[in-house]
């Protein structure tokens, strides 16, 4: 990573939070175990205060002698290759974590590791090598963990996959020894700061797992418990909160984790119940410690959001992406938010300008940004298109040739959007139907627009005026049926978030009955009945919800985005499975 001068923050310095005042404390010139942690805590609230560069000065000098300086390195240049997506960013990092990984492995004893415990209940032990033991067990998965995710992003073919999971399964059986051993203490621990310096490692890595590992379908659930892994949300979630509030290095990371669990995957994965006062009470503290961190910026303006605050989140981002210059891939995840943020409001001129930003600079997903950006332009007049020299037409046609490929699979949503934008490669163009509402709805969307009636009832007229077009289209195309099958969906999404439910489940109804019809966006259906089925979940009928998701689930394949929808309907049948189910 490139030296960046401190900016804004040596301008400033009576804004700069408390926390700051550690990255003037002089580097240690001996490094025994509670010195490295100190040392990295160091680097860690540099790290929160947006001082990159100077957290990874902190730890470089160590990194090949000391475990923690090993993986905090390591963890920062894996964070930058994961964000950036550039070819070099990722060999460096490869790189970085082959050393952590080494650098741990000198301080692990495997066979001995259970004997050490003894000496680990005994406070005032001599024997502090047992203790690096243990911690060098924990260092060690978490570096394995990061491999597998650079591993994952590195290469594109099976072989690279399968070393990726196989690392993962080893790191999961340590982490799950190491558990044991936790069990084993019993407390007896007591205040011993390198215990609950490694307590924190284990919930973090045991709950990470848990929770990772709940969320997953059924069916690929029973083949990783075969090969020895299992996942209980509610421990994992527990182990998570433990590790919040138990005040060792991690409990920050642990933090972040259930953070992103309540603002993403609830939403992405899940039916879009995140605990969204649980992560507000979580990030407290740390807007306090860290007001101008980046990362906390960052999540008060998705908790923003995600209440349907959308004017709060738009300046949120903004300051976010004002606090610091240093990591522009912060930015790029501002204007991902930022170009929804505006898109849920349909100013679709805002929308647009963030959509082209994260086109020039962004390589996370091209043919995603391009496709986005063509489903905006195809929102708005011809007139404000003119004006912007673009051609929805071209930019539509360049979407399969950015496709790429994770893990050697294709991304499901570029996968939807190149199928998508075929359309347009046709002699003569058929024009997608309010396109950007239905990308809207891929990222769970109109779970967030339904906590504002007056920006649902806003997208309710722009559906219907499309629904209007489309019944009065005097020379339907071959997608007509499929066309008017999503028009009625997005209708009934919109009926159902004002409350008014008979109305939408006549909506949902009428794509159902017109399954025959569809020609390609054959995904309508299944989606259409887990949607009913959530209307019934929220009338109360839970047999019936249970028998539509069910048989959303089982009745229907190969379509578009078909792992997202079996991961909504897991989350789905299990709230169902804790409600009171009426009589018939």
């Amino acid at each position: 990573m490139a030296r960046v001068g401190n900016g804004a923050d040596s301008a400033e310095p009576e804004e700069d939070c408390f926390e700051d005042a550690y990255d003037r404390i002089p580097v240690a010139s001996k490094m025994d175990l509670c010195s490295s942690i100190d040392e990295c805590n160091i680097a860690l609230n540099l790290f929160l205060n947006n001082k990159f560069s100077e957290a990874l000065e902190r730890l470089k000098p160590w990194s090949k002698k000391s475990m923690y300086h090993a993986l905090g390195y390591s963890s920062i240049l894996v964070m930058q290759a994961a964000m950036t997506f550039e070819q070099q960013d990722i060999q460096t990092g490869m790189a970085t974590i082959k050393e952590a990984l080494q650098t741990c492995q000198r301080f692990r004893k495997r066979n001995s590791v259970v004997e050490s415990i003894s000496n680990l209940m005994s406070k005032n032990s001599p024997d502090s090598m047992k203790e690096e033991e243990m911690h060098a067990e924990i260092c060690y998965a978490e570096c394995l963990l990061q491999k597998a995710t650079l591993t994952f992003v590195q290469d594109e073919n099976m072989i690279s996959f399968i070393k990726g999971g196989i690392k993962i399964r080893t790191s999961y059986q340590i982490y799950k020894e190491c558990q044991s051993m936790l069990n084993m203490s019993q407390g007896v621990g007591g205040d011993n700061e390198a215990f609950r310096q490694f307590e924190g490692g284990v919930k973090l890595g045991i709950g990470s797992f848990n929770l990772m590992l709940s969320l997953l379908p059924a069916r690929i659930l029973r083949l990783l418990e075969f090969i020895g892994f299992s996942g209980n949300r509610e421990f994992g979630l527990s182990q998570l909160r433990d590790g919040a509030v138990n005040h060792s290095l991690r409990s920050i990371l642990c933090v972040l984790t259930l953070l992103f669990y309540y603002t993403y995957v609830c939403l992405i994965l899940g039916t879009g119940e995140g605990n969204l006062e649980e992560a507000e009470a979580l990030l407290q503290p740390y807007i306090e410690k860290y007001p101008r961190g980046s990362i906390i910026l960052f999540y008060t303006a998705r908790i923003a959001l995600l209440r349907g605050n959308f004017e709060k989140a738009v300046l949120k981002f903004q300051e976010c992406i004002a606090t610091q210059q240093q990591w522009r891939q912060v930015h790029h995840l501002c204007y991902w938010e930022l170009m929804w943020s505006h898109s849920f409001q349909q100013e679709w001129g805002e929308a647009y300008r963030y959509a082209d930003l994260l086109c020039k600079e962004s390589r996370w997903s091209k043919a995603m940004y391009v496709y986005q950006k063509a489903a905006i332009l195809s929102m708005m007049s011809d007139e404000d298109v003119k004006k912007t020299g673009e051609s929805i037409v071209d930019l539509f046609r360049q979407v399969e040739g950015l496709k790429q490929r994770l893990a050697g699979k294709s991304i499901p949503t570029e996968k939807f959007a190149v199928r998508k934008a075929r359309r347009y490669s046709l002699p003569v163009p058929v024009k997608l139907v309010i396109p950007a509402l239905e990308m809207m709805y891929v990222w769970n969307g109109f779970t967030i627009v339904g906590k504002r009636a007056d920006v649902t009832e806003s997208l309710l007229i722009t559906i219907e005026r499309a629904e209007e077009q489309l019944n009065n289209d005097p020379n339907p195309s071959e997608f007509h049926p499929d066309d008017q099958c999503l028009v009625q969906m997005l209708k009934g999404l919109c009926l159902k978030h004002l409350g008014r439910l008979m109305q939408a489940e006549l909506c949902f109804s009428q794509v159902l009955s017109s399954e025959k019809r569809i020609r390609y966006d054959h995904y309508l259906i299944p989606f259409t009945l887990y949607e009913l089925g959530l209307l019934y979940k929220q009338q109360g009928d839970y047999i019936k919800a249970i028998r539509v998701i069910e048989d959303a689930k089982l009745n229907y394949k190969d379509y578009s985005m078909e792992s997202r929808l079996h991961f909504r309907i897991h989350a789905a049948l299990g709230s169902l499975k804790g409600s009171p189910v009426n009589t018939p």
